[in-house]
């Protein structure tokens, strides 16, 4: 083996790893998406805390992520290509811990809705979305895996879904605090949530434009439409810890 077949052998191992911590990064992403809504759902306290505590696996992850990335940049010099796959994975893997800090503080309000009265229908509502974010997520990773412009492609149209559910959900909860000044302070629990959720799916948006980046070079020229004209106001993405 020749010594530049023997770098290029060298940089697809490390490629392959960090490949795999993405995917490892992903999955317990996808985990706490779904419990966290459940515990919203069931009131499970155990299972809200147990999503809170993971979510350190997902931040040392990250960090491992982005050190291997910078040793590979700094050792093997890659091609402008393979420079663009690094950069990627390094903006993906942010990406995928900022959706796990949503997750996180969606699990965090469960506790504090535990003791207050039940809005009728919005934690089941919750759940669903909560399922389409991690649908969405599930499949733009595969997109990455597959190299597969188109999926992600259609993962970026299917956030316009997430939109509508969130603007219906917002809707509801105007309603509510309305009909009985009672349900204001679990409303706006409930409507943290789901702007957080939202957030989520523009989060998964951003990792199908690096996908189809990545494919193709250039990034999608048509900016996905926002459906969430609720707010603008940024105190509704809650601070990361």
């Amino acid at each position: 083996m020749s010594n530049d077949q023997h770098i290029a052998s060298a940089f697809d191992r490390d490629l392959e790893t960090i490949q795999a911590q993405i995917m490892k990064m992903g999955g317990l992403v996808e985990e706490a998406i779904l419990n966290a809504a459940k515990s919203l759902e069931t009131r499970d306290e155990e299972l809200a805390e147990d999503v809170r505590n993971r979510d350190r696996a997902i931040d040392l992850l990250e960090e491992q992520i982005n050190e291997e990335a910078a040793r590979v940049i700094a050792l093997r010099a890659p091609t402008a290509i393979d420079l663009r796959l690094i950069l990627s994975v390094i903006k993906i893997s942010g990406n995928l811990e900022r959706i796990g800090d949503y997750a996180k503080n969606m699990a965090k309000r469960t506790t504090v809705l535990s003791g207050m009265p039940q809005i009728s229908g919005s934690t089941a509502a919750l759940r669903r979305m909560a399922r389409e974010v991690e649908r969405m997520l599930r499949d733009v990773l595969d997109s990455y895996i597959q190299r597969d412009a188109d999926l992600a492609q259609d993962v970026m149209h299917r956030d316009h879904d997430v939109d509508q559910m969130y603007n219906a959900l917002f809707r509801e909860f105007i309603t509510f605090m309305m009909e009985d000044p009672r349900n204001i302070t679990p409303c706006m629990h409930l409507h943290f949530i789901a702007k957080n959720t939202e957030r989520m799916g523009d989060h998964v948006t951003s990792i199908a434009e690096q996908v189809i980046y990545l494919v193709t070079g250039e990034m999608p020229e048509d900016p996905r439409p926002k459906s969430d004209k609720t707010s603008v106001n940024p105190e509704y993405s809650e601070p990361k810890e």
